[in-house]
């Protein structure tokens, strides 16, 4: 199969042919319809993630249909299917409390398992998988696998948001974006954080109640000032120390932090630790979705309570991934790419 292949950190990735994926007992290969370039990607092409070496494919957003399964699948040759980033074994205890996407013994493609920048690729425990819809394009759902789950989490779980409250987003890549439009379906004000002007007119479109430039004043000023005292919830989607902090002074007495951004490297930083003090503040980790949320999620949108087709901005080759990822070296136009054309 076509593949795009880590060879050298920060230099393109490497368009060969490589071994087809060998189908999991417990799981099926599928031809992949599409996979979205993420910013996770990225850390892993730079050679900031442990799992991502020489000869590693990345790819964990990603839809396609089933072409072999094995004999203790879920599901069969033919079927249509979305992925979650994260494939839980669904036996441990962490499983069995429901928080399949704390599964110590999870599969991710594309970080330490071959991932979907590929013709096909493997994916285990394929009971985390779901139908996809019939009315949805496979490049929206390539980008549910990451994005979207992982702010729908955030904010109804983790955040618990409520509507009425502030909550503030900071970056709007394609969590950022996603959070923005869930966050204003689930009834609340949001204020979005950025330092590309362009990006911060793209999401006052998509719904935003304010905006702040980061690079032309304290971003936690003025959201305190645009509040009126603080956001109930700040969602923090870059993964850097400067938005974590940002993100804590924010907030209001009793507000909650969220931590969605991946942090990069040995993923130390040195955080306002008042701040949480004195405010009493909450601070959240999160990562990923339970699969058993998927279906409640993917019924939403088919019922048009969101629209999330604002989220990708460009459909692109296999080979255009490398330019993507270049990208992120720097602050990147909005909107997210998916990759939908693996022929070249």
């Amino acid at each position: 199969m076509r593949a795009a292949v880590v060879r050298n950190f920060n230099e393109d990735l490497s368009i060969e042919m490589v071994e087809d994926p060998t189908c999991p007992a417990n799981g099926v290969v599928l031809e992949v319809a599409a996979c979205g370039v993420c910013r996770s990607d990225y850390h892993g092409w730079v050679g900031k993630h442990p799992k991502v070496e020489n000869g590693s494919i990345l790819g964990h957003e990603y839809c396609g249909t089933v072409v072999e399964a094995g004999p203790q699948a879920k599901y069969k040759v033919g079927d249509r299917l979305i992925a979650p980033f994260i494939l839980a074994c669904g036996s441990c205890p962490t499983c069995h409390t429901g928080a399949s996407n704390a599964c110590e013994h999870s599969v991710v493609p594309g970080f330490g398992a071959p991932g979907a920048y590929a013709e096909y690729v493997g994916a285990p425990f394929d009971h985390n998988l779901v139908y996809l819809p019939e009315g949805m394009s496979p490049a929206i759902a390539a980008g549910l696998g990451c994005r979207v789950t992982t702010a729908w989490h955030a904010l109804t779980d983790r955040a618990n948001v409520r509507a009425g409250e502030w909550v503030a987003v900071h970056g709007t890549g394609g969590i950022g974006l996603a959070t923005l439009l869930l966050a204003k379906m689930l009834g609340a004000r949001v204020v979005v954080v950025d330092i590309v002007e362009e990006k911060l007119n793209h999401a006052r479109q998509l719904g935003a109640d304010a905006a702040v430039n980061a690079m032309e004043t304290d971003a936690a000023a003025a959201i305190r000032d645009i509040t009126g005292g603080g956001a109930h919830v700040s969602i923090e989607a870059l993964g850097i120390e400067a938005t974590t902090n940002a993100s804590v002074e924010c907030l209001a007495t009793l507000g909650r932090h969220v931590h969605v951004g991946m942090p990069a490297g040995d993923g130390q930083m040195q955080i306002n630790m008042r701040a949480i003090y004195a405010k009493q503040l909450a601070f959240f980790g999160t990562r990923g979705m339970p699969s058993w949320k998927y279906p409640s999620l993917l019924g939403m949108i088919e019922r048009g309570a969101v629209d999330i087709r604002p989220m990708v901005a460009r459909e692109i080759q296999l080979s255009g991934a490398s330019a993507e990822l270049r990208a992120m070296h720097g602050p990147t136009s909005p909107g997210t790419a998916v990759i939908t054309d693996f022929t070249q």
